[in-house]
């Protein structure tokens, strides 16, 4: 087979192929694919576009840019005889649409053999044949061109013949490779291929033979076997990938892009991010619009709300912690999460009670061909993943968990280093994850179950009455969720059981007279159970409109366990329930929503939607919340998008992150409300470049953000237990992004975001003697407002199988108002001429310094025969840089006799190196 030397060349522009940035380039979700075919000449100078054509196509003859590179074929993909066919040789001519990553897009006879069978054989080959892209002007394009497939009868095998048969399979991931042909000794023609499952057969003489197998992306390989006089021999053929895991765009079922802000990241783009650890959520840390707590620590400040304020979902169904003590990896094996949806504003109609954004996991489907098995370990935890398909049943099983083993070995080689009285420090974490998918009828029903553990204390030094604790926090979810066609549409039922609980503990050590002993002197300790339920159904009733509606509802129990001496407000039985210091509650949260896709045209989508809420917190307190939603996109063009939304949102008071009670029990002081308003434009400028930008405006009407210390500390600044802490503010900023998605060997994005928070507080004006001379009312800066955010992401795969990328990230401080960090002060001079630092005004406060960081990963792969080995070397903060947490005020004294006595203020910044290398080693079976 062979492309004729002088052939006639057709162009096709299409839209999905993004030849050139003013022409064409990927469509939008609500345009159709249309193609404009020119026709390309020979010229002294190549194969180029007539002037009429390119300036029609609106190319620039002049600039050089209508001149075309054809494409060179890469991979072959022989057509096989025909099975059983006798006959003479015959030809099949082709004419190939190759598209812009060079594939074959679609195959036409021009002139068809005699035979029926080879033509059929010729375009049943075809799609296996890999080219270099064409490019015109530098960037690809897809092409027309012919093909000729030339058949040769095979070598009549004598009668006495003994048969080969077996499987051909990529070596390490052991995949079938359906697409590999067989050449025996070194014949030009294949004598057999492979089937969809990768298997073969093969007649041949006896005696020895020499068996070349070649596949599209993999080594071609010769194997020598020798047969016996008919017998029939079994094999299974293993063939090198030319690159192990590649960066590939990978074609999927695509939801429909309905939302404003949506961010799906697959594949890779969530677990190969440089320092993220390899953890699918974390990678939210670096998307447009997220600030942090401080850096390493994962909980997203989303467009400068309270991390609370932001609801984690996995497959519908909420998980209050996310991540393993702040720095360390989430609570969900990385390989049960296919994609990660991010919404930093405007979330659509099915995430409920939530005043920020939404972060969605996607559990990934079973696999049902084969045994699938995983095990990982670096220096913070080792884990596995198991996943066995019983095809006679219909059933899949899936296994997941991890352990922290290095919080461990911290803590024994802190201790080490101490005497066996000094203070011992513990710290740890584990979780699992269990499925079940049962298949039923054209239905699924599936069981998952999740868990997490985290651990950390000391234990107080061997003195007597020294001091020591500990805090634990642990959650449980058990989910049954059933999905079966409804009503001419998909219908979802699910009941989920869950427990939360928080553990705050007291230690001290005893003298009982003859030896020293730690014992538990104190807890106070959150808990929580609940069980939810759901029900979901949607359906495209027409070609232009689609319906969604659902409802939920969650009933909680929470208790509260005080024991000891460091009792807080509320122990006593004659005081009133605080709903911070002791949140018993019960409580019932329920939903509904319905949301309509309407499709007009094809340039506009219009999404409008409706939730109503109801919390019901015994005895008697009802709120309801009404939450209107919208969502419009008008392609303006085949490659830009305009898009806006806009939707009321509500949710209990939230305290820094989900504490188990306190959101239930809070309840009693009403809820937060709010708006998203965001409007913005996509542009998909090429293949594999898409540019977004997002303007935004959040008001709060009402909110209450309680401090952390109101939690952990006992009092209750003076507040009694009918006074409103309720506030408003609001937030605006825009939000830039440029991505290149996964494929052709890389992945990466680049973003900015701007933001103001501003929250109405009243406050107190601080003379120089460090007391309140008034009170007044004003906006302040939001505890969590870092006005000014940049990330860049970059990971590209060579073609040995290393794999670098890096991240950079910067971000200005956050404001110095006392929460989560240091207050500002100032140096005065008091009445009686002495030096001290006093309380700065709230309005008047400083920020924390900026900081930037440079994370960095490398990684190598390897293919065995039966499974795949990954080493990564993973940074976070390779740059070494120290975050400023706080400052701390204080003086120095000139203490020289010969010189005026001085006192020097001192603003000292707190800073925490965090640097966290990670060396992981990775198998996949």
């Amino acid at each position: 087979m062979s492309v004729p030397p002088a052939v006639r060349w057709v162009l096709v522009l299409v839209l999905l192929s993004g030849a050139t940035s003013h022409a064409q380039g990927v469509p939008s979700a609500t345009s159709e694919p249309r193609a404009i075919e020119v026709d390309v000449h020979a010229t002294d100078a190549g194969q180029a576009l007539s002037a009429e054509d390119a300036l029609r196509l609106g190319l620039s003859p002049d600039a050089g840019d209508t001149t075309l590179v054809p494409p060179s074929l890469t991979a072959d993909a022989p057509a096989a005889w025909p099975e059983g066919l006798e006959g003479t040789p015959g030809e099949v001519e082709l004419e190939l649409l190759v598209d812009v990553e060079g594939r074959v897009a679609e195959a036409k006879v021009t002139r068809a053999a005699a035979e029926p069978r080879l033509t059929d054989a010729a375009l049943a080959a075809a799609p296996g044949l890999r080219f270099t892209p064409a490019t015109l002007g530098g960037a690809p394009v897809a092409v027309r061109l012919p093909f000729v497939y030339r058949f040769a009868p095979p070598v009549q095998v004598p009668a006495s013949t003994t048969h080969l048969s077996g499987e051909v399979r990529a070596r390490g991931t052991r995949r079938p490779l359906s697409d590999a042909a067989l050449f025996l000794d070194g014949a030009l023609q294949p004598s057999g291929a492979t089937d969809a499952q990768g298997r073969f057969a093969l007649d041949v003489t006896p005696g020895p033979h020499k068996v070349e197998v070649r596949a599209p992306g993999h080594a071609t390989t010769v194997f020598e076997e020798t047969l016996p006089q008919g017998q029939t021999l079994q094999v299974v053929y293993r063939l090198q990938p030319r690159e192990v895991n590649p960066y590939e765009t990978v074609v999927r079922d695509e939801r429909p892009r309905t939302e404003v802000t949506r961010i799906s990241l697959h594949e890779q783009e969530i677990r190969e991010v440089p320092g993220t650890l390899g953890d699918p959520f974390r990678v939210v840390m670096l998307m447009p619009g997220v600030g942090s707590l401080a850096s390493g620590i994962s909980y997203p400040v989303v467009r400068g709300s309270q991390p609370a304020a932001t609801g984690f979902f996995l497959d519908g169904v909420r998980i209050p912690m996310l991540y393993h003590l702040l720095l360390g990896p989430a609570v969900v094996h990385p390989d049960f999460i296919d994609t990660v949806d991010f919404y930093s504003g405007a979330p659509p109609v099915q995430y409920g009670r939530v005043l920020g954004g939404a972060v969605e996991g996607r559990l990934s489907r079973p696999r049902e061909d084969r045994l699938h098995f995983t095990a990982y370990a670096d220096l913070i935890n080792a884990g596995g993943f198991i996943e066995q398909p019983f095809e006679s049943t219909g059933t899949s099983v899936s296994l997941a968990g991890r352990i922290s083993y290095t919080a461990m070995l911290i803590s024994l080689a802190a201790n080490a280093f101490q005497k066996k009285e000094a203070e011992q420090l513990r710290a740890g974490f584990w979780d699992y994850q269990a499925r079940v998918e049962q298949k039923v009828g054209r239905g699924r029903l599936r069981l998952f179950a999740l868990g997490s553990s985290d651990d950390v204390g000391v234990a107080p030094e061997l003195r007597d009455t020294a001091d020591g604790g500990g805090v634990v926090s642990r959650f449980h979810r058990i989910d049954l969720r059933g999905t079966h066609p409804l009503a001419g549409g998909e219908g979802e039922v699910g009941v989920t059981l869950g427990w939360d609980g928080l553990g705050l503990s007291g230690e001290q050590t005893r003298d009982t007279g003859k030896e020293l002993i730690r014992e538990k002197v104190g807890e106070y300790s959150l808990s929580q159970a609940s069980i939810s339920a759901r029900a979901g159904w949607r359906r495209a009733l027409t070609s232009s409109l689609d319906l969604a509606v659902g409802a939920d509802v969650e009933h909680r129990r929470s208790a509260t366990v005080i024991t000891g001496t460091a009792r807080p407000p509320g122990w006593r039985p004659s005081d009133d329930a605080d709903p911070l210091k002791r949140p018993s509650a019960l409580a019932t949260f329920s939903g509904a929503y319905a949301s309509a896709t309407w499709r007009p045209s094809d340039r506009w989508t219009v999404t409008p939607g409706l939730r109503v809420d109801a919390y019901h917190l015994v005895p008697g307190m009802t709120f309801t919340a009404v939450e209107p939603r919208l969502s419009v996109r008008h392609a303006l063009t085949d490659t830009l998008t305009l898009k806006g939304g806009a939707g009321l949102y509500h949710q209990p008071p939230t305290v820094l992150v989900h504490v188990p009670a306190i959101d239930t029990a809070s309840l009693r002081y009403g809820l937060q409300s709010g708006a998203q308003f965001d409007v913005g434009a996509e542009w998909k400028a090429f293949e594999g470049l898409e540019l977004s930008a997002d303007a935004y405006f959040n008001p709060l009407s009402r909110a209450v953000e309680f401090d952390l210390t109101d939690v952990l500390e006992n009092r209750r600044r003076r507040l009694g237990l009918d006074t409103d802490p309720a506030t408003s503010g609001y937030a605006y900023g825009f939000d830039l992004m440029a991505r290149h998605p996964l494929g052709r060997h890389w992945f990466g994005w680049v973003s900015y975001s701007f933001l103001q928070s501003k929250r109405k507080a009243r406050f107190g004006r601080i003379g120089d003697d460090n007391k309140v001379m008034e009170t007044v009312d004003g906006t302040l800066p939001f505890a969590f407002e870092q006005a000014h955010t940049f990330n860049a992401a970059l990971s590209y795969k060579f073609g040995n199988n290393w794999t670098v990328g890096t991240v950079v990230h910067f971000n200005t401080g956050r404001p110095e108002t006392g929460q989560i960090t240091s207050q500002t002060q100032r140096w005065v001079t008091n009445a009686d001429g002495g030096q001290e630092w006093v309380r700065q005004d709230l309005d008047r406060t400083q920020r924390l310094a900026p900081f930037f960081r440079v994370d960095a990963r490398i990684a190598k792969s390897w293919a065995y025969q039966d499974f795949t080995l990954d080493a990564s070397l993973d940074v976070l903060n390779i740059s070494a840089q120290q975050e400023v947490v706080a400052y701390e005020y204080g003086a120095e004294s000139n203490l020289d006799p010969d010189t005026p006595r001085a006192v020097t203020p001192i603003r000292k910044p707190i800073r925490i190196p965090v640097i966290l290398p990670l060396f992981g080693l990775k198998a996949t079976y």
